[in-house]
């Protein structure tokens, strides 16, 4: 007897909805994609028990024929492919023709359709995955899918499911989300006793944002421009045909303001050419673009559409179609990267000095985090402010950016450091209570009490608008040195402590940019050649950027297997440092960024290259050398950390200092 078996159409309906229809949430996701898919510009969604009991979707599409309401029905039949070489540019968000026979599996599914085109419309009714009935019937053009009791015959399933009000959670987030990616188009979702959702359409993306989430949300949020770029190879690809040259990615949104802060990723959303994914690349590069004003661990509240050509990503990946993959994604993600980088230019923060737990006062305009509960980004309760003196933890330096140099080496973290007991010490006096509030969002929706918190440069209570900018460094006057390594300064905003290495890093590292740009990078010959003995894997990557190192300063020849003499290194860097720099740039490219970019290499180089060269820690300075090398800082593009994400200068503003000895 045969031990394999063609399974029941039945069975195989069942399994692929376990991959499917995870919850209610993934029925309204199919359906609200479906409606998406047929040109609807209004698009209703009715729930009852969480959507457990009945999910009723709405839409005024295309709608379809009597003969197509039936085959849609059948597995894998679909109306938005035709060919297998239409799976290399999809531009529908639903294309597995999974969607309609697997809801009708596991639960009692009512479809009401009609054409524009056609006289009368046709009803037709399932349920556990068997045809009921068909009549023809008078609706109006568009089509309503009602599918009640979810599950029903498949009770193992069924006890998977939370509660109503989670499960309803679920739903507005997902509708909130295609909200937001489909400004133009009106969504609502109500239940019973209440309209959650209710957003006419808008023509901008901020009224979109407006109308979810209230004011006080889009002030605490950075618009990011419409930044569209062509597609560019990176230096081990092939180079691009004239038709790929043509492409762009677009880029646009809205990401928080630096005082915002998360301890998740749950507050970053990413739409692709509209579809709403999980991708952990370009979450890293929303990390890469908040490294030098984040500390470790934390993370922003994001809203990113990006917008390519269909056969630039491949959505096929995944049976829920929420996770993609990018032709060139070292491309995406370093275009993603720069785009909120150069938004959040006018809002980054200075570093301030951390205070005792209860002595920041907090200012109700600066939610520490966002979260997403039932329809809206909803503020999370943060974790206890620590006290003590920052002190800062730099892992080791893996990879450096593009533009303002801050690279993915983890950034830096603050920590409470141990402090001995010391008689006399003066007590601080505790500030104002957090403020507890609630963003505004749409009538009736979800919603729970949060806590407000400070943030890392809110010590001052400083509302956003008035939080010190780079500029503001222009006028420091040095005083002196701490331990000869921290640059003691004053200005009207303040106290000032400087690291002078990174400070003297950045401004090399801009500077090592700007002649590489302009091929004027200058280099030094040394007395005698030095032997440097490379591992296999240094070796390849040499061989891929001989001619960037050479581009850069250096000039190292073959003398063997695995034997190189460096001839000539970068003009200001130590003789006994050439071996150490050369080994650096080589470790730093990971294996996973083979297709590294010619920007971010060059940015890489300039990184290590100005560590090297820079002022070191226990070196006194003069006021002279001190007095240039803030003006120098002031000059850079930006001041506000070095190339590895570590900050460069930290602040004691006069408010702080006033609030230490009690004065106001």
């Amino acid at each position: 007897m045969s031990r394999i078996r063609i399974l029941p159409e039945s069975v195989a309906n069942k399994i692929a909805a376990g991959e499917v229809v995870e919850r209610p949430a993934s029925v309204v996701k199919e359906l609200l994609e479906n409606a998406l898919d047929a040109g609807a510009k209004t698009i209703r969604i009715e729930t009852e028990a969480g959507g457990k009991r009945m999910i009723r979707v709405i839409d005024d599409g295309h709608g379809m024929t009597h003969d197509d309401a039936l085959l849609a029905f059948e597995r894998h039949a679909t109306s938005k492919l035709k060919t297998s070489d239409d799976l290399l540019s999809i531009a529908t968000l639903g294309f597995r023709g999974e969607a309609l026979p697997t809801i009708a599996a596991v639960s009692r599914l009512l479809l009401e359709t009609r054409d524009a085109a056609e006289a009368e419309g046709a009803r037709v009714e399932f349920a556990n995955g068997k045809l009921i009935s068909v009549k023809p019937a008078g609706l109006p053009a568009g089509t309503t899918l009602s599918v009640a009791d979810l599950f029903y015959s498949v009770p193992a399933r069924r006890k998977f499911l939370k509660s109503d009000t989670t499960e309803l959670g679920h739903i507005a987030s997902l509708v909130t989300h295609y909200a937001l990616a489909n400004p133009d188009k009106q969504f609502v979702l109500t239940t019973p006793t209440q309209t959650i959702i209710d957003c006419p359409p808008v023509e901008k993306l901020a009224d979109r944002v407006y109308q979810l989430f209230g004011r006080q949300a889009l002030d605490e949020l950075v618009e990011i421009p419409v930044s569209s770029s062509p597609f560019r190879t990176a230096i081990t690809e092939p180079p691009l045909d004239a038709e790929k040259e043509r492409a762009t990615l677009a880029i646009t949104g809205f990401t928080s303001r630096p005082e915002i802060q998360r301890t998740n990723n749950s507050g970053i959303y990413i739409f692709v050419n509209k579809r709403l994914v999980r991708d952990k690349l370009i979450l890293h590069a929303v990390h890469e673009a908040y490294r030098n004003i984040h500390p470790h661990a934390i993370s922003p509240a994001s809203l990113l559409f990006l917008e390519m050509p269909y056969d630039e990503v491949d959505v096929n990946v995944h049976p829920k179609k929420i996770e993609v993959r990018f032709r060139r994604s070292q491309f995406v993600h370093d275009a993603t990267r720069d785009a909120i980088r150069q938004a959040l230019m006018q809002a980054r923060p200075i570093a301030s000095f951390a205070v005792a737990a209860g002595t920041a006062p907090v200012s109700s305009a600066n939610p520490a985090s966002w979260n997403a509960v039932g329809s809206s980004l909803h503020p999370v309760t943060p974790a206890p402010v620590q006290s003590g003196i920052p002190r800062a933890i730099v892992p080791p330096m893996e990879e450096i950016g593009v533009g303002s140099g801050v690279g993915s080496d983890g950034g830096f973290d603050l920590s409470s450091a141990p402090m001995p007991p010391v008689e006399q010490r003066f007590a601080f006096e505790p500030g104002s209570s957090f403020t507890r509030g609630e963003p505004t969002i749409a009538p009736g929706a979800p919603s729970t009490p949060s806590t407000w918190m400070g943030n890392l440069a809110g010590g001052n209570g400083d509302a956003p608008a008035s939080l010190p900018h780079p500029d503001q460094i222009a006028d420091l006057k040095p005083l002196g040195q701490v331990s000869s390594s921290f640059i003691v300064a004053v200005n009207g905003q303040g106290l000032w402590i400087i690291d002078q290495h990174v400070a003297h890093e950045r401004v090399l590292f801009e500077q090592h940019l700007e002649a590489r740009r302009a091929g004027k990078v200058e280099s030094q010959r040394m007395l005698m050649p030095m032997i440097a003995e490379l591992s296999p894997r240094q070796i390849v990557i040499f061989e891929k950027i001989a001619e960037e190192l050479v581009a850069n300063g250096f000039e190292v020849e073959p003398m063997g297997p695995k034997s190189f003499a460096i001839q000539a290194i970068p003009a200001g860097i130590v003789t006994s440092d050439a071996e150490k720099l050369l080994t650096e740039i080589l470790d730093g490219i990971e294996r996973e960024n083979a297709a590294i970019s010619i920007e971010t290499l060059q940015a890489k180089i300039a990184a290590s290259t100005a560590c090297h060269a820079a002022i070191k820690v226990n070196m006194p300075l003069d006021q002279t050398k001190m007095e240039w090398l803030l003006a120098a800082l002031a000059k850079t593009d930006c001041p506000m950390s070095c190339p590895h994400g570590r900050p460069v200068v930290l602040r004691y503003s006069v408010k702080e200092i006033e609030r230490a000895f009690q004065r106001i």
